[in-house]
């Protein structure tokens, strides 16, 4: 510790006990490989002192000393600590002065594991309880430095609402999403070409809605819901989203078609975030009875359900079988790999982004067995979710900061299904989260940027009338 020689060697700093109180909290933490230098900061009353802190990695040693409690590591370094750690740790030493001197906290290890996640990330950021929508975007990020650029922004359409942004295996070049109220349909990029689509048809509750790519890239699973909002007065839960009426459809991409099937669309039940199987041989999907709404929605509970899906002509068969019955269903999403689905549980509803139970489980498709994913779950919502293409990190939304503001949080799932402790997206001020008033939301994985030009979109959006999708 050259920096803080002058105060005393290391070997006579005096050790406190514990780990440093860090934020974000980073200590003990598995990573990528490949993943955007950890900056932090000493939280509480430490952050106003001057704070130092050692990585090393192997003969690699790095060394800071901040006035202002941050701790920031170069990314040029924190590449070369990555890459020897690989498979191993990184050791850290923190240490703050006090009137009495220098004095460190116990040293602790981050995990750098050899599994790298995608290196982009997209994401919507909106207001937190999404009351205001003429201010958001969807945006991607760089997981690998701090790089972020708008995918698109709504100030480029007229103020309209975007949303459910969905992508074919991770594919940037094979990406949807929504426009609402000003400007409506579904864009659809393949490719370099450009579309916009009407999906509303009389024969259909809505305009398509959650999406989901089948693997061949010809189909689409949509749910079609008449959904409502309602906001709590005093529930912890603060913002209530129920549908009165709800379906599933498979929407045929080369043909501009929507097809329906009874087995997806019974009258007696909602069925609702509609999911395919690694191999695409399988259609997951939520279902509940449908209830009076909204009286009763605290006494709404999906199921976790799945059918045989023909990807010859997009149809589905007629025998459902219900994987889990018990709390309520939201968000399956289902491995690269086909092993596990991983899904939201609460105690009721389906729209679990603003229900503090909500915690994470997870499915294991080989037998059928379902366990909380309890080292990142919180006493705060957990809830959207994706993965990354190898099967071995999950990135999701959490309130667990603040309860108020969504922030995304990465975990590594070993290949028995076991989470490590999870860790926010990494950014480059250590006291970004503090200063930053949206919420992200809907997190995917990337294989690289979209290249689609925002200002196509916008122009595509604004100018075009759209394809009338039949039925």
């Amino acid at each position: 510790m050259v920096l803080v020689s002058c105060a005393g060697t290391i070997e006579n700093i005096a050790v406190l006990d514990g780990a440093p109180p860090i934020y974000p909290d980073y200590v003990g933490v598995t990573i990528p490989v490949n993943i955007a230098p950890l900056n932090f900061k000493l939280a509480g009353d430490l952050s106003r002192r001057k704070v130092a802190a050692t990585f090393t990695a192997g003969e690699k040693s790095f060394s800071t000393v901040s006035g202002k409690g941050n701790v920031r590591i170069p990314l040029k370094v924190w590449k070369q600590l990555t890459t020897i750690a690989s498979g191993g740790s990184i050791s850290v030493k923190v240490y703050v002065r006090d009137p009495d001197g220098w004095k460190g906290f116990k040293p602790f290890d981050i995990h750098v594991s050899e599994d790298p996640v995608d290196p982009y990330l997209a994401y919507r950021l909106i207001e937190p309880a999404q009351e205001i929508w003429n201010h958001m975007g969807i945006y991607q990020r760089c997981v690998e430095d701090f790089s972020e650029t708008p995918i698109i922004e709504n100030q480029m359409t007229d103020g309209n609402c975007m949303n459910c942004h969905s992508f074919l295996a991770r594919d940037p070049g094979k990406m949807l999403f929504h426009m609402r109220a000003v400007n409506p349909g579904t864009m659809l990029i393949r490719d370099g070409e450009l579309e916009k689509l009407n999906t509303k048809t009389d024969k259909t509750i809505s305009a398509l809605v959650y999406p989901y790519w089948h693997p061949s890239g010809r189909f689409v699973a949509f749910s079609v819901n008449d959904t409502k909002q309602a906001f709590h007065t005093t529930d912890t839960n603060r913002v209530e989203v129920f549908d009165l009426k709800s379906d599933v459809v498979v929407y045929d991409v080369e043909n501009h078609k929507v097809q329906i099937s009874p087995t997806l669309t019974s009258g007696s039940s909602f069925e609702t975030f509609p999911t395919f199987s690694a191999d695409g041989r399988t259609l997951f999907f939520c279902t509940a009875d449908s209830l009076e709404m909204p009286s009763r929605f605290s006494d709404l509970k999906y199921s976790l359900c799945s059918v045989s899906f023909n990807e010859s002509d997009g149809t589905v068969g007629d025998k459902v079988d219900t994987l889990y019955k018990g709390k309520s269903v939201s968000f399956p999403r289902v491995s690269p790999d086909g092993r596990f689905l991983m899904m939201t549980l609460s105690e009721y509803g389906n729209f679990s982004i603003w229900h503090q139970d909500a915690d994470l489980f997870l499915v294991d498709l080989k037998d059928g067995s379902v366990k909380p994913l309890e080292k990142a779950n919180s006493s705060r919502t957990e809830s959207y979710h994706s993965w990354s293409g190898n099967s071995r990190w999950a990135v999701f939304s959490s309130r667990r900061d603040d309860g108020l503001y969504t922030r995304l949080y990465f975990t590594h799932i070993d290949e028995e299904g076991n989470p490590s402790k999870p860790f926010v997206l990494p950014q480059k001020d250590p006291d970004f989260y503090g200063d930053f008033m949206k919420s992200y939301n809907i997190p995917e994985t990337i294989s690289g940027p979209v290249s689609c030009p925002a200002r196509d979109i916008a122009r595509k959006a604004k100018k075009d009338k759209g394809i009338d999708v039949s039925f």
